[in-house]
């Protein structure tokens, strides 16, 4: 067993320590990968891994536990430990991380009135719940019962939302009473109000920043007194939204240097070591002036590449970290190969409408219903309705949508809407009405990650729909998560200009490392041997993402 304390330094069973860390989340990396990550991470010089903890993962549905696959987070820490390196672990409710909603499960917005990230009685339980069972996987991974977990993070950035006392302190209480025994820290910007509603009696306050790294332990040094200087969260990159013009990169010299004034001063958590990949439809969101949904990938321009590769930023790194340490030759003991397959055609497709009973049984309700209300946490929602009016729709209305929706009439497609643009009034000018079908198929984009839309994500309809300027009623929902496609039937064909599904299917002699190139395909997801790889769509920044082939 050891002992990790913080006094005016960080210390190792009472030895000077410095932490030299990176930013790896074992849910973005396919588990094959995690021995090889790591041993690059420890060959650049770093001791110590960073790895949030997704609570929308590990509770997907409310009482459902997984820690198994991707999720096996014991095996993570072992495989650092097994390598030597030390674990900081983030096991906040809310992570960020440009995560979908954040890291909270979707469930929590089944509740009405839920209230986030502070003294509300119905989310502390739902966190108490979840923590004692966590913390059942996690505590015996501390460097006191002779695992690496050398910290753990109470709650994360939260002086950039709120000011609960109360609740931080509560939180902080409910990891030790669940059998933290690690030193604990905060994490915040050190700007403004918000190092300091981020703080806790007793617990380190560490900064979060991309640069400047001698002014920002400056402002810190003042706040925290004689207590080691430590950024949790040194911003080397950054992360890209659909529909921006460029791939986001950061400044290589720039943060070299940086990298080398923190280091001259205190200790560093690289953000991100490797970012990985947003699978399935986990990606998060921003929204400012309007909704920024981040893309697949999350390669963040981090020293290794989203597929793992070294970059010449991680050379540069390397150069600084040895001067402060010794940066051991790792041997890698993982073979990765990487192969191009070729063009594939498409075998079979099929249409959406033609196949809505084959993948979900219908909800039938007077008013619309949100995903959450109907047990559904993420991908698509189809609305549909017979139409009992004479003559045209000249106007046409959604109240409370969320976040793109494709409006068709007789399984033609008349409208599609995304963002603001289901804030307002459209015109349609279709005739006659009467007896005709209306189908509303809405995408989750990915619910918020930050500031106080968080409370505002419930996605799909929540309101109602209206037409002519009045509410239409009684519809049908079909909930499709794409979780399940076994129940497709190819044999029906599909309309053109409708969704639909098509099927590829490739055999290989030898099992590698590939990309799919969706260009021309528009906006859809990917499953591949039933994995969800991500989302596409042709407003870039970019279209292709990581096939590995491991699924």
């Amino acid at each position: 067993m050891h002992q990790f304390e913080i006094r005016d330094e960080f210390y190792l069973d009472g030895k000077k320590i410095k932490i030299i860390s990176g930013g790896m989340h074992y849910f973005r990396v396919v588990p094959e990968y995690w021995s090889d990550r790591l041993e690059k991470l420890k060959n650049l010089g770093c001791n110590t891994v960073e790895t949030y903890i997704p609570w929308n993962l590990h509770e997907k549905e409310k009482g459902k536990f997984d820690f198994t696959g991707m999720l096996d987070i014991v095996s993570f820490v072992r495989t650092a430990k097994e390598l030597g390196l030390m674990v900081i672990l983030r096991p906040s409710p809310y992570i960020c991380a440009e995560w979908e909603f954040g890291g909270l499960p979707y469930w929590l917005l089944k509740e009405d009135g839920m209230r986030l990230r502070c003294m509300y009685p119905p989310f502390l339980e739902h966190v108490k719940e979840y923590y004692e069972k966590l913390f059942e996987i996690i505590a015996p991974l501390q460097i006191t019962r002779g695992g690496p977990v050398i910290m753990m993070q109470v709650e994360n950035e939260y002086g950039y939302y709120g000011d609960d006392k109360e609740y931080m302190e509560y939180i902080k209480q409910l990891m030790i009473n669940c059998g933290c025994e690690v030193p604990l820290v905060t994490s915040d910007g050190p700007w403004g109000d918000a190092f300091d509603c981020g703080s806790i009696e007793g617990v380190l306050q560490t900064g979060n920043f991309g640069s400047k790294g001698k002014e920002q332990f400056s402002v810190m040094r003042q706040k925290i007194g004689d207590k080691p200087l430590m950024c949790m969260e040194f911003w080397i990159g950054w992360f890209d939204n659909w529909g921006a013009e460029n791939h986001q990169t950061g400044n290589m010299e720039m943060n070299s240097k940086d990298l080398d004034a923190i280091l001259s001063e205190g200790h560093v958590n690289i953000y991100m070591f490797e970012g990985g990949t947003n699978f399935g439809f986990t990606s998060g969101a921003n929204y400012y002036d309007k909704l920024t949904p981040d893309v697949t990938s999350y390669d963040y321009d981090a020293l290794l590449t989203e597929d793992g590769r070294i970059t010449p930023k991680y050379e540069a790194f390397r150069k600084v970290i040895c001067k402060y340490t010794e940066t051991p030759d790792v041997k890698l003991s993982t073979v990765i190969i990487r192969k191009a397959y070729g063009t594939l055609k498409v075998v079979r497709k099929t249409g959406l409408f033609e196949n809505l009973d084959n993948l979900a049984k219908p909800v039938e309700n007077v008013v619309p219903l949100s995903m959450e209300k109907l047990n559904q946490g993420y991908g698509y929602i189809l609305y549909e309705s017979e139409l009992i009016c004479d003559g045209l729709i000249e106007k046409f209305r959604l109240w409370d949508a969320n976040d793109r929706a494709n409006v068709f009439l007789d399984e033609k497609p008349v409208l599609t809407l995304y963002d603001r643009e289901l804030l307002t009034e459209h015109e349609i000018n279709e005739s006659p009405v009467k007896g005709r079908k209306m189908d509303i198929l809405i995408e989750n984009m990915g619910r918020v990650n930050f500031g106080p839309a968080l409370e505002h994500q419930r996605k799909g309809i929540g309101g109602g729909v209206q037409i002519n300027g009045h509410q239409h009623f009684y519809w049908k929902q079909y909930c499709l998560p794409m979780e399940d496609l076994s129940g497709l039937n190819f044999n029906l064909s599909a309309k053109e200009g409708t969704p639909a599904f098509y099927e590829f299917t490739f055999e290989v002699e030898e099992t590698a490392d590939t990309f799919l190139d969706f260009s021309g395909w528009g906006k859809g997801c990917v499953l591949v041997n039933g994995f969800n790889i991500g989302r596409f769509w042709d407003v870039g920044p970019r279209n292709g993402f990581i096939y590995r082939h491991q699924f």
